[in-house]
């Protein structure tokens, strides 16, 4: 590939800081990248599978209803990067009122990711992608957890660093700048956001790497980085409809991710991260629209299955566990204002049918699920037939 060992510079400078410790200054972007044939390749793949995505998930009748899960999915696989335990199934049922035995400082955790996230895609139309909205991001994320006394929503004023744990600034793996060198490499973070001269991918490439190169905050840098790449795609209008994450790839090859940003900084390896990257957009695009289409097929079945009996309002139903497989009564019944009794008939028809069961061993207030929708939501990242698809297995997670 273009930019071999041996014609590579680091991204920037490493400087001497007060107390003898040397620090890394990216250099502003965008790098040099040479456009050699595989390169091209994969950006061509990455936008031939965005693509896809955007007109064949149109097809299905009713895609947004899959948003809120794929949102969840990515929440819980971009905080398991930073170490929480928390699975799509236990998130997804303590939002539906279960108690369960999942760890509440990890739930915290993913919980504030997906406020966070919905909370920038919602913002994005009063405000653009820029450092303010960055710290508000933050702020959303690290409000009462295990990071609150890191000052949420503000730039660090103190020196931290990357590596294993009980490492010092000495034997770190990576020092980001100091703290008297951090507005510089934002300020010109931001106008590169504000830049559309790259395409759009890998524009959000190279917005997520030089930001974990700047690791701004003192806490939560990997899961503010990951959220950019989704606003970013959104506020560029790459998809009708925000489907595509990339935290089950950067999960995935966790140990891949880590060393490619690594190589950016410390030998300027723009082509292979760059490469990994688009080779993550094409999966998950492909792997999104497969999920979407696994989904349409089981509800289509059920609705042929339940035939005559799936009136209006079981449809409503219905379509609330293609939301969010796990829901009450009572939630049913709040969400679609309608009476408890009629909510408690549709579940118990949809019970009969063999689409929800009862979830856990509560009594009281007690949880459904239909599982085959988390079956489908929450099964690994599956690898790609000779089409380019992706091929679905089974679930590792499911309560």
């Amino acid at each position: 590939m273009a930019g071999s060992a041996g014609n590579r510079h680091p991204h920037g400078r490493t400087i001497r800081c007060a107390g003898g410790y040397r620090a890394f200054l990216p250099a502003p972007l965008p790098p040099p990248v040479e456009w050699e044939g595989t390169l091209v390749a994969a950006l061509s793949n990455a936008d031939l599978a965005i693509g896809r995505l955007a007109g064949e998930g149109s097809r299905f009748p009713s895609p947004h209803l899959f948003i809120r899960s794929f949102v969840r999915r990515e929440a819980v696989l971009s905080s398991r990067i930073e170490g929480t335990r928390t699975t799509l199934a236990e998130l997804l049922a303590a939002e539906a009122g279960a108690k369960g035995a999942a760890d509440s400082a990890d739930l915290r955790e993913v919980e504030n990711y997906v406020a966070a996230l919905e909370y920038g895609l919602n913002r994005l139309d009063a405000l653009p992608l820029s450092l303010r909205l960055i710290r508000e991001i933050h702020e959303q994320l690290m409000r009462g957890v295990r990071g609150d006394s890191a000052t949420p929503g503000e730039f660090r004023r103190s020196q931290n660093w990357i590596g294993p744990p009980g490492c010092t600034l000495n034997d770190a793996s990576y020092v980001p700048p100091p703290p008297d060198g951090l507005m510089p490499c934002l300020d010109a973070l931001e106008r590169f956001l504000h830049d559309d001269s790259s395409p759009v991918l890998v524009h959000a490439a190279l917005v997520h790497a030089q930001f974990e190169a700047i690791h701004p905050f003192l806490d939560g840098n990997g899961r503010v980085g990951r959220l950019l790449i989704t606003l970013l795609l959104a506020e560029r209008g790459i998809l009708p409809l925000p489907l595509l994450y990339l935290s089950a790839y950067f999960e995935e090859t966790r140990d891949d991710y880590y060393t490619h940003l690594l190589a950016v900084t410390e030998a300027g390896a723009w082509e292979d991260w760059l490469a990994y990257f688009l080779r993550g957009v094409r999966l998950q695009a492909n792997d999104a629209l497969a999920r979407i289409e696994r989904l349409d097929i089981l509800f289509e079945s059920w609705r042929e299955n339940l035939g005559e009996a799936l009136s209006p309002r079981l449809s409503e139903v219905l379509n609330l566990f293609a939301e969010s497989p796990f829901w009450t009564i009572g939630g049913i019944g709040k969400t679609l204002g309608i009476a408890y009794t009629t909510a408690r008939r549709a579940v118990d028809q949809l019970e009969e049918a063999g689409i929800v069961s009862t979830s856990g061993q509560s009594r009281r207030n007690r949880v459904y699920c239909a599982r085959a929708v988390l079956t489908a939501l929450d099964a690994p990242l599956q690898p790609e037939d000779s089409a380019g698809r992706g091929i679905h297995t089974g679930s590792r997670d499911e309560l």
